[in-house]
């Protein structure tokens, strides 16, 4: 298995995007090497396991790639956590905040047991808005949300912080500081 470390080379830097000064963690180069891949689930796995997941929650789009593999090797359900509009049945939705207007997270509530533990897991954390609202919107489908793992922490934009202070447990494979 390979290294965080050894992961973290595989993530590309694209400077100035989406816009001068920021610089952009693009897990394309990671997702796409096959032993890196691999290694980043299994190490994103572990954390959810000693948690005692009886499902994974992933929010579109690419905590749906992070997540059902950690699902599938875990042999647990993988709960999508869609966009609107995106589900053919009757959702339960949440409206949250960005950094520029709103946005909406929708999930099927059957697809949740009551009191099912259920641990987040995301390809980056930033500001935290989408994880906090998956994590509210999955608790009043039932579930009990105490974990969530990702395999980047921005800690400078304090994501990870606000998630800790909303009761959840948040576990990074590493993190960048700066945009």
């Amino acid at each position: 298995m390979m290294t965080v470390e050894e992961l973290r080379a595989l993530v590309r830097t694209v400077p100035d995007f989406p816009e001068p000064g920021i610089q952009f963690r693009d897990i394309t180069t990671l997702i796409g090497h096959g032993a890196g891949l691999k290694s980043c689930v299994a190490h994103l796995s572990q954390p959810a396991r000693n948690a005692g997941a009886e499902a994974i929650a992933g929010m579109e789009a690419r905590g749906f790639i992070f997540g059902a593999a950690v699902a599938i090797e875990l042999g647990i359900g993988f709960i999508p956590v869609r966009k609107p509009g995106k589900l053919p049945v009757e959702t339960i939705g949440i409206d949250y905040a960005l950094e520029y207007g709103t946005d909406r997270l929708e999930i099927d509530p059957l697809a949740i047991s009551t009191g099912q533990n259920v641990v987040i897991v995301d390809d980056l954390i930033a500001t935290g808005g989408t994880a906090l609202a998956a994590a509210e919107l999955l608790r009043r489908a039932g579930a009990s949300v105490s974990h969530a793992g990702f395999v980047i922490d921005l800690p400078d934009l304090g994501g990870a912080a606000k998630l800790r202070e909303a009761g959840l447990q948040v576990d990074a494979l590493m993190a960048f500081d700066g945009d």
